[in-house]
């Protein structure tokens, strides 16, 4: 990977490339879902290599607690540390605005990701039965957070 890496703040001129990597990876993120993230409770961040959007985040705040709504790393770029720069990153804008705990959740099968977070310090607080449709069926959605240190 080129050394040119520049993490930004994205904006709605990115939300088609944003979609190009959410379809390469079979998520149901729409452009017009996407757009509704550029809202002032919302940051978005995402890491460009020499122009090419190779993967972003979305985060939510609401006064102290930050929730993770998506992240997503293009599939060719997976397993480069790219998806731990942006936690790392988003980690340090929560600080930054005083939160206390960054939430997500995460699909029980979703191994590699659950490693990444554990990994960063997040651990897992509980789980939602049958939370997400799957072509296979139901899927339980594990709940896991991050403290921020003050």
């Amino acid at each position: 990977m080129s050394s040119n890496k520049q993490l930004v703040a994205l904006s709605l001129s990115d939300v088609n490339a944003m979609a190009s990597i959410a379809s390469d990876l079979g998520y149901p993120l729409s452009e017009s879902s996407l757009q509704g993230c550029f809202g002032p409770l919302y940051r978005v961040s995402g890491l460009y290599v020499d122009k090419q959007l190779l993967g972003f985040s979305i985060c939510q705040q609401i006064i102290d607690e930050v929730t993770l709504m998506d992240i997503c790393v293009a599939p060719q770029f997976q397993g480069q540390g790219i998806g731990a720069w942006l936690l790392k990153h988003m980690y340090d804008e929560a600080k930054a605005a005083s939160a206390v705990v960054i939430m997500l959740e995460v699909k029980a099968s979703n191994h590699g990701a659950r490693h990444l977070y554990q990994k960063l310090g997040f651990i897992e607080t509980g789980i939602r039965a049958n939370y997400y449709q799957t072509p296979a069926g139901r899927e339980d959605a594990i709940l896991m957070d991050w403290q921020v240190s003050v």
